[in-house]
């Protein structure tokens, strides 16, 4: 047999599964599987959906934009992943919000994946991550998030997620990310 040596296209990573793990370009771990719509691995040579790029620095609006596109499609995995690059690369006074707002995507992954109890405790985290960083932030937030809309979604999202212990349909239960005038 061949020794593989697929390239993700959306990752860049190389896919070795018969020589360890994959790594990107620089040698850093990095799976290569395509993944579904929430963010599980499938198997080598599957069609997978695209994945959001790792590392890409954004405007804050640009943020915003993308992963408010990513959670309407159902793809709240990738949209965390925004809001990873956003807390990773952004200014360190907004790391918090990023962080939580990160939380809450993959609170929802959690919910629509049937993981009700873990998907609960994390948009209640994020939550509380978001509201902290807003009561001692000096407005407005970034990408004009509406913060306390964030925060309220995520809980009322919790407690029905633990009230139905039901899976959650992504795309349906997406929040809105700015305020709608």
């Amino acid at each position: 047999m061949e020794p593989r040596d697929d390239r993700s296209a959306e990752s860049g990573a190389v896919a070795r599964p018969d020589r360890g793990r994959d790594r990107d370009a620089e040698g850093k771990a990095r799976n290569a599987r395509p993944r579904d719509g929430l963010g599980r691995p499938l198997p080598y040579g599957a069609p997978g959906v695209p994945r959001a790029p790792e590392g890409v620095v954004r405007t804050a609006g640009a943020s915003v934009d993308e992963a408010q596109e990513l959670l309407r499609a159902g793809r709240p995995f990738h949209a965390h992943e925004v809001f990873e690059d956003a807390w990773k690369s952004g200014p360190a006074e907004q790391r918090a919000l990023w962080r939580g707002l990160a939380q809450t995507a993959v609170g929802l992954t959690h919910a629509a994946r049937g993981n009700t109890t873990g998907g609960a405790r994390l948009l209640r985290r994020g939550a509380d991550e978001v509201e902290r960083w807003a009561a001692s932030a000096m407005p407005p937030a970034p990408g004009g998030l509406d913060t306390g809309g964030v925060v309220a979604w995520a809980r009322a999202l919790a407690d029905r997620v633990d009230a139905e212990g039901q899976v959650t349909d992504a795309a349906a239960q997406a929040p809105e990310l700015r305020a709608r005038h």
